[in-house]
């Protein structure tokens, strides 16, 4: 993606905040900074979101869950987009939970997609390839 060049004040304490992100990640200091403030900008847009670290790096998570937002929508779509389904698949979840991840989805659509299909292209023989220590046979 293009990136156009600003110049902003940045409190002290932050940036010392983003040198050491950046540290412990091995980014440099201007990838972590744009990775946080689209995050900052996508959490403003859909409150309830949030975003943490995983396995296999951020994901957009439904606040107060440890449930990705693509997670959430891979069962909403198998539903047929039927909210009152989700509601009973996700019985423990608020509507305002299940419509915060609902409402990411129609702002960020292409990269829960992404997801979902990634998730989708995975199979038995790929997961112990990668990950030989699940392999039941290798105890």
């Amino acid at each position: 993606m293009p990136t156009v060049q600003k110049s902003i004040r940045i409190q002290e304490r932050t940036i010392k905040e983003i040198e050491q992100i950046a540290r412990d990640s091995g980014k440099e200091f201007s990838s972590v900074a744009n990775e946080l403030l689209e995050e900052a900008v996508r959490m403003q847009r859909c409150p309830g979101v949030i975003f943490t670290e995983g396995t296999t790096g951020r994901r957009a998570r439904i606040a107060g869950t440890g449930i990705e937002v693509w997670e959430l929508i891979a069962t909403y779509k198998g539903v047929g987009a039927d909210f009152k389904r989700l509601q009973k698949a996700y019985h423990w979840l608020t509507d305002q939970q299940l419509r915060a991840a609902i409402g990411y989805y129609r702002i960020y659509a292409e990269d829960i997609d992404r997801l979902i299909k990634q998730n989708e292209t995975l199979t038995q023989k790929h997961v112990h390839e990668r990950y030989p220590f699940l392999d039941r046979g290798n105890r």
